[in-house]
């Protein structure tokens, strides 16, 4: 039997790669695998905001953090840093862009309240039934179709055993760590992460670890090449909509509509009595828009837990295994928790606090 892999990661998103290159860069051998290609999965479907103004405030550290290594992977992952506005259409939603953006500006994230005469001239195609409005500089966004070719790239620099189209099929313990069925042979390894998203619970049902986990099945769009109606990140004080339009004149829309379908049975479909609202809130905000047609919609699966903070940390009752994933804005925060999952398992101290997947996922949180 050929020597075990040190440490086994099981998902080839974001999170994933970005924490098999931590432990490689440290030593250890490290092997990646995939069902599918790297970065396919919700690192590759999301529309792409880095927006500071829809992240939760005790994730911002993070997020802010996370906005750093997106920076810094510049061109090669189609990054832009426009800046943001988050529009309110109504007094209820000046009231709720006013409590929500004040706490994270508490927080650390560079978020200001600007007049509407302001949003106005830089922004002149936007409705003009703006009542409040919010702008962060740093808000941008990246391509979430390059980050697969982007960590392959890095991952092959540090020698990592990356398998795609390779599922996991059967997870064992075995005396001396774990062995991984998959279609072309077995992969024997010393320890082993889950990061594979949507199908996390599954993977940690094969050890006996049941995780609370639901998954969301969002949707984004995207129209045909159109002249230039604006430059920022557009968001709404609900959340409901991101809109970005991109340097070739297609406008994305996304903010978590639901689609159909689970992980298990294969990729979720479109449904369209979610993103016609999720479209006429974009019109309302956009009214250029009226003229656009939409060339494609799809979905991504996005896993959870009850209280909606990420499973960052050693999976409850199994030695030497990990969990990473179920992160709300996984995006932004995705390389950054990856590096700091990294650190975790080679036993340092970790810049930031992790998140115990053994929690109580029932508490009250702020």
């Amino acid at each position: 039997m050929s020597t075990p892999y040190d440490i086994a990661v099981i998902g080839g998103g974001i999170m994933g790669c970005a924490a098999a290159l931590r432990l490689a860069e440290s030593g250890m051998r490290t092997i990646v695998l995939d069902q599918g290609d790297l970065g396919l999965g919700a690192s590759g479907v999301n529309a792409g905001t880095l927006s500071l103004q829809i992240k939760r405030v005790k994730l911002m550290p993070y997020a802010l953090a996370g906005h750093r290594e997106w920076e810094s992977m510049g061109d090669a992952v189609g990054f832009r840093k426009p800046g943001g506005y988050t529009l309110a259409f109504t007094d209820r939603e000046a009231a709720l862009l006013q409590e929500r953006q004040t706490l994270k500006a508490q927080a650390g994230a560079p978020i200001r309240f600007v007049p509407v005469s302001e949003l106005g001239r830089a922004e002149p195609n936007l409705a003009s039934t703006v009542v409040a409005a919010s702008y962060c500089p740093d808000d941008g966004y990246a391509n979430s179709s390059l980050t697969g070719r982007y960590y392959r790239r890095r991952m092959g620099a540090s020698d990592i055993d990356v398998r795609e189209r390779c599922p996991a099929t059967k997870i064992s313990k075995t005396s001396s760590g774990f062995r991984i069925d998959t279609p072309p042979g077995p992969v024997n390894c010393v320890r082993l992460l889950i990061a594979a998203g949507g199908w996390i619970k599954p993977l940690a049902g094969q050890l006996g670890v049941d995780l609370p986990i639901n998954v969301r099945v969002n949707t984004a769009s995207v129209t045909e090449r159109m002249r230039p109606l604006f430059s920022a990140v557009i968001g709404h004080a609900t959340g409901l909509l991101t809109m970005k339009q991109k340097t070739n004149g297609t406008v994305l829309i996304g903010g978590g509509w639901q689609g159909r379908g689970t992980p298990q049975t294969g990729r979720g479909t479109v449904n369209m009595e979610t993103v016609i609202p999720n479209l006429a809130l974009a019109q309302f905000a956009l009214p250029a828009l009226g003229k656009a047609r939409i060339t494609r919609c799809w979905t991504g699966f996005e896993a959870n837990v009850p209280d909606y903070y990420p499973l960052a940390g050693r999976l409850p009752g199994i030695e030497d295994a990990f969990v990473l994933g179920c992160v709300r804005g996984g995006f932004t925060i995705g390389p950054y928790i990856g590096r700091l999952m990294g650190d975790f398992i080679l036993g340092r101290e970790t810049e930031l606090p992790l998140f115990d997947p053994g929690r109580n996922f029932y508490e009250e949180q702020q």
